[in-house]
């Protein structure tokens, strides 16, 4: 299997399944002499890991990340970081219902077909779990652009759309509720939705908004590596992704070109910021932000049609513990994946100076 490899000069290798002994990865091309807070990365963990509210999946794991290497004394050696979180709490007769069938919008189907094979638990290696080792590297990332802050939050549940513009969201307010909403009016009722949505055995979808500051001019390259080329495919390898969009996005197909333009201040800043802080695949000061569609959860507990591995119609029933609606869970995702891209091309830039 390839494609399990992210970044070019900060680079993230991952490993294991869902229903494996555990998790990890191993990050390459991290500088040396970074003063690494062990605690600020489990935080991260902790934000993404199950179990955490009423709106999430139940599976009790600590997500307990331990570094073995490329960290000594509190500080990166420049040497590859290698990393493991170990799964405790699989209960993998969940999933033994879908031994010899296909679960709809799943990959169960492709993996088959591609590989001759597959890892029914919890969907092996295309589970979302896989993304811990991400949130781990994006953690470490995060610590080596110290400058820059990187805030993801929820701002759509299935039609519940928050309206208000980024500039006028408190930030700190993020982690206040289950939801992940920086607006808690808003949050509450989200909250509600997704609740009566699980009470009914079903799934809903929503979108991540993520909003990068203070990110320095010129990262990105002008040609096939941009980058918002690079965010997006960082943001769409994450599971159940649907949909990116940054700055004006579609929305700036309705404006004529005199009124999308970013007139210049005296500075070099911009009036507005309908780039989304990137033109010409270069990034250009302004804020960053971009928003990330995620479609409902896959797995319903309800009862459903489907075929076997014989290709006959067949009819079951979703079962185990999964997520009514992921972007919750997903925000700390998001923001690692930005991290990582932001790390890379930071490294990339400084090759590109005499």
């Amino acid at each position: 299997m390839a494609g399990n490899s992210f970044g070019q000069l900060f680079r993230l290798t991952t490993f294991g399944e869902s229903h494996g002994k555990a998790l990890g990865g191993i990050i390459d091309g991290c500088p040396a002499g970074i003063s690494l807070d062990l605690e600020k990365v489990q935080e991260e963990l902790n934000r993404r890991k199950p179990g955490q509210s009423a709106i999430v999946t139940q599976r009790k794991e600590p997500d307990t990340v331990e570094i073995y290497s490329g960290v000594f004394e509190g500080k990166t050696t420049g040497t590859p970081i290698g990393f493991a979180i170990h799964n405790t709490n699989q209960k993998s007769k969940d999933y033994s219902h879908i031994k010899d069938s296909y679960r709809p919008s799943h990959a169960d189907y492709v993996y088959d077909k591609k590989y001759g094979f597959r890892d029914y638990r919890g969907g092996g290696r295309s589970s979302a779990r896989e993304t811990a080792s991400r949130v781990v590297a994006g953690a470490i990332a995060k610590q080596f652009l110290s400058d820059i802050k990187i805030n993801a939050f929820v701002s759509q549940v299935g039609e519940m759309k928050l309206e208000k513009p980024y500039q006028e969201l408190d930030f700190s307010n993020i982690e206040s509720n289950a939801v992940r909403c920086p607006d808690t009016e808003m949050a509450e009722q989200m909250e509600a939705y997704i609740k009566s949505i699980k009470k009914q055995g079903d799934t809903i979808g929503g979108v991540i908004t993520c909003v990068a500051q203070n990110v320095p001019i010129g990262l990105g390259e002008p040609v096939f590596d941009k980058l918002h080329a690079r965010l997006g495919e960082a943001m769409l390898s994450i599971n159940a992704v649907k949909g990116f969009e940054y700055g004006s996005g579609f929305a700036g197909v309705a404006m004529k070109g005199s009124e999308h333009n970013d007139a210049f201040n005296p500075d070099g800043t911009t009036k507005t910021n309908r780039s989304g802080g990137v033109q010409g695949g270069i990034s250009n000061g302004m804020d960053i932000y971009f928003s990330v569609a995620f479609k409902p959860v896959a797995t319903v507990l309800q009862s459903y049609d489907t075929i076997n591995k014989e290709g006959e119609q067949v009819t079951t029933q979703g079962k185990g513990r999964h997520d009514p609606c992921v972007v919750p869970r997903a925000v700390p995702i998001v923001e690692a994946m930005t991290a990582l891209v932001l790390a890379d091309y930071t490294l990339l830039a400084r090759t590109n100076k005499i």
